[in-house]
């Protein structure tokens, strides 16, 4: 029971960075039914960014929970606008000339989107190949894990995931509570009809870029900074994937359904990692060994039983 609950816990740290990235691609595929697959390395970009605003702001390990989310929080937000700009650039320049163009054009423009940043990244003068470290921005060790019975939990752990529940909160009421999240849903639903009733929809789609490309950047902070400490290049790629699949998975356009894909995502893969290993006769089969190939096994089964996906809604193309 003790290990069911550890898996959970885990999980929903992973899960937590997959929702902030999936929240992106299903947003941008309701306002404008586009797969942005530059939206991974938008990721990226906002790991390094946050690096770097970690390096310039002196930023180093403290005693207290409290001091390092007031290091981290400057961190985060250098890193969400600059991503933001990002978004707005790659938007204004890339994928606006194509609005009336087939799906298909855009498609490919988001992919070769993408493949030029993560060749851009790995130049020299840009992030190079080589792996770059975080600091240590909150306290570690023993006294900053707690224990409840035979569960552990790190303060990190903790702060990551109030961090991006906090983040998804934030979402949730710009999309049901504002004028510019009634003008995004009107979009969603109908884009013609939404922009002969006077909405501007060139200004919606780069709102719906921006606001998923600064979740994408918290996404990337809290990866690097308090989950897996080392960053690279390509981290986008693999991420990207398994939060796209997470986004299909939930009902892609569908913002609970990409809450609910990440999540999913990220609990399977804490209890396939915490999977003991399997006698067959002389071989021993080490389930966390298929980690990797768990989102695509996830992937087909939902889509055979949920075309849509678990909380996404058929909707016949309009001829």
């Amino acid at each position: 029971m003790d290990q069911f609950l550890q898996n959970i816990i885990n999980g929903v740290q992973l899960g937590s960075i997959y929702v902030l990235i999936a929240l992106g691609y299903t947003m941008v595929y309701g306002v404008l039914r586009l797969i942005n697959f530059a939206h991974s390395d938008v990721f990226m970009v906002g790991a390094y960014m946050g690096y770097f605003a970690s390096r310039w702001l002196k930023v180093k390990q403290q005693t207290t929970v409290w001091a390092g989310l007031v290091q981290l929080l400057p961190v985060l937000l250098i890193s969400m606008t600059v991503c933001v700009v990002l978004g707005l650039v790659i938007e204004r320049l890339a994928y606006k000339p194509l609005r009336r163009a087939p799906r298909l054009t855009a498609l490919i423009t988001a992919i070769g989107i993408s493949l030029f940043l993560e060749g851009m990244a790995q130049l020299p003068f840009v992030f190079g190949v080589d792996p770059k470290f975080y600091p240590e921005i909150l306290p570690s060790g023993p006294e900053a894990t707690l224990h409840l019975g035979n569960l552990t939990v790190s303060q990190n752990q903790l702060v990551l995931v109030i961090t991006a529940f906090l983040l998804m909160g934030i979402l949730w009421f710009i999309v049901q509570r504002t004028k510019m999240g009634k003008a995004m849903r009107a979009v969603s639903h109908d884009f013609d009809a939404a922009a002969l009733m006077g909405i501007n929809t060139d200004a919606v789609i780069s709102f719906t870029f921006g606001l998923g490309a600064a979740l994408a950047a918290a996404g990337g902070v809290l990866f690097g900074a308090l989950t897996f400490k080392s960053i690279l290049p390509l981290m986008g790629v693999q991420m990207g994937i398994k939060a796209f699949v997470a986004a299909v998975v939930g009902g892609i356009g569908s913002i609970p359904g990409a809450m609910l894909g990440g999540l999913l995502m990220g609990l399977s893969e804490s209890f396939v990692k915490g999977a003991p290993h399997i006698k067959l006769g002389s071989y021993d089969f080490d389930p966390s060994r298929w980690v990797d190939a768990l989102a695509f096994l996830i992937l087909i089964v939902v889509l055979l039983v949920r075309p849509a996906g678990l909380l996404g809604k058929n909707a016949p193309e309009k001829v």
